[in-house]
């Protein structure tokens, strides 16, 4: 039945994001709605029974990017959210019997790269002590909302003095913090700038480490190891804390879903109404700007604050009438790059894996990261040049979490789940369709798998495969693109989503971005749906 209401704001999508605006939001006082079109909240952050007794991570499967600040200003571990960290947290073994074992634990990575190279093992904290250098001038930059420094055409968008100020002074800051880098500041223009292949290569001489390394740089992208931009990926696994320090990546107790169920009690306490199974059909304008939203249902919400946590084709393309938005943005945004190719394979396993790089039964210290399945820099590169030509790598990366050999919540006693994060898998298929060939790639990746840990077939209860089309189909993210469009150098920062307006305004006043399409992007961060609500504040004063 059809039902109306008025509010202050409302916030479409209840992935973590849309969550995280929607508590500021009411903290503040606001009236705030969040409009979900799934059974349950989370985005790909989310958590579902796809078996009797398996909890599954089915999309996200890890955190750390998660801002510490907002864990504090929402109170999330009161709420219950307990995050699990992992060590050691990467694994990766060889089909001759050797293998990688590395983590936070400095000795632990001494030992293991010394079985490969003894030079290996002394540059690799130099590596990392570099990388955090880098990281730390960056995170910063996360936590508030891009500027707009860019001169824009005659026309576009009227940018008033407060904000000018701001973004000069936001600029300023960056600058500030670059100049502190000092002599580092070449190594850290390739890391933001330059190809992970050959800073690898340069920095280390040993295979097994350099694709240990070079599979962080892919993740989720549809870009080979030597393609310009890739390395800025790397830094990524010495950002955040959420863990519990910095770089230490963790598990979420009772799966990834349980950061939303601590968001919504968060939002619940705060007065935030929720509406699960409510797609959102339109955004509704007048001339003063967005006035609310109409759902599939028939319903009308009114408010002047609309906050889209969906991506921008769907919010610009999909959402909105064309004759609202100027036509050199509709031009940009139709220009934005969803390339995806990743997909998703959950396996309910009747015993863990067992590598035979790691004789013996039960759940093992290597079990507790992510085990890697690439062994060389040719390897990635290899996989990556069958996926260019719209094909699913014939020998794929895999990247393989077991999140119940720290987390006894998620599986009945005794079994396990399996989480496996695949690449390459081109959404765009240059022959036959993911609905015919998906089950196929699935068995190809665990033939992958089994030639590292032969009893995994045998192992096999439960299986689920989302390919890039189940991944859009699902979690509502067009072209199976896990960062809501790709995050090449010019989708990012001050371009994101589009030149001119990557502070979370929109040529519509009153509606805004909150989710990952804008400014910093993809991964469970949460900085996106915070800053929005402080620009939407700053606008807004009720």
């Amino acid at each position: 039945m059809a039902k109306h209401g008025t509010y202050d704001c409302l916030i479409i999508g209840g992935g973590h994001n849309g969550l995280v605006a929607a508590a500021y939001l009411a903290k503040a006082g606001r009236k705030v709605c969040v409009l979900e079109r799934r059974h349950i909240l989370g985005g790909c952050a989310c958590t579902e029974e796809l078996w009797p007794g398996y909890k599954v991570s089915t999309a996200a499967y890890v955190i750390s990017l998660f801002q510490t600040q907002i864990l504090r200003d929402l109170c999330l571990k009161e709420y219950g959210l307990r995050i699990l960290p992992r060590n050691p947290s990467s694994f990766t073994p060889l089909a001759d019997g050797r293998s990688l074992l590395m983590g936070p634990d400095a000795a632990l990575n001494q030992r293991e790269i010394s079985k490969f190279s003894v030079r290996d093992a002394a540059a690799y904290p130099r590596y990392e002590a570099l990388l955090e250098r880098v990281a730390a001038t960056l995170e910063p930059v996360l936590a508030e909302a891009a500027p707009d420094p860019l001169p824009l055409p005659v026309g576009w968008r009227e940018i008033g003095l407060s904000k000018r100020l701001r973004d000069g002074k936001k600029l300023l800051g960056m600058y500030g913090a670059i100049k502190s880098l000092g002599a580092d500041l070449p190594e850290a223009v390739e890391l933001l700038t330059g190809a992970a292949r050959p800073i690898l290569e340069r920095w280390f001489e040993s295979d097994i480490l350099r694709a240990t390394l070079a599979t962080d740089a892919i993740i989720g992208a549809f870009a080979p190891i030597s393609a310009p931009g890739s390395a800025y990926v790397l830094l990524h696994h010495v950002m955040g804390e959420a863990g519990g320090a910095r770089g230490v990546w963790g598990y979420v107790q009772g799966g990834m879903g349980g950061l939303a169920n601590a968001l919504e009690a968060a939002c619940v306490d705060l007065g935030v109404e929720i509406r699960r199974e409510s797609p959102v059909h339109a955004i509704h304008t007048d001339k003063h700007g967005a006035a609310g939203v109409g759902l599939e249902d028939g319903s009308q919400l009114t408010a002047r604050v609309v906050a889209s946590s969906v991506d921008a084709h769907l919010t610009f393309e999909k959402l909105l009438a064309p004759e609202v938005l100027p036509e050199e943005f509709r031009a940009a945004v139709a220009r934005i790059d969803y390339a995806s190719a990743s997909a998703k394979i959950n396996l309910a396993l009747s015993v863990p894996p067992r590598f035979t790089a790691v004789p013996g039964d039960g759940v093992g210290l290597h079990h507790h990261g992510t085990m890697h399945i690439g062994p060389s820099l040719d390897y990635l590169e290899l996989a990556y040049d069958d996926a260019k030509y719209g094909r699913p790598s014939a020998n794929p990366i895999l990247e393989c979490t077991m999140a119940t050999s720290v987390d006894t919540t998620l599986a009945p006693p005794g079994k396990h789940i399996l989480s496996i994060f695949v690449q390459y898998a081109p959404y765009k298929l240059a022959q036959g369709s993911w609905d015919d060939i998906k089950e196929s790639f699935a068995d190809r990746c665990i033939e992958v798998l089994a030639q590292y840990a032969p009893n995994v077939p045998g192992a096999i209860e439960h299986r689920q495969i989302l390919s890039p089309l189940d991944l859009e189909r699902t979690f509502g993210i067009t072209g199976g693109n896990i960062m809501q469009g790709a995050m090449p150098l010019h989708q990012l920062y001050c371009f994101r989503p589009v030149a001119g307006w990557a502070d979370h305004r929109t040529p519509v006043p009153g509606l805004y971005l909150c989710g990952a399409a804008s400014h910093p992007g993809g991964g469970v961060m949460g900085a996106c749906g915070r800053n929005a609500a402080i620009e939407i504040l700053r606008d807004k004063a009720w």
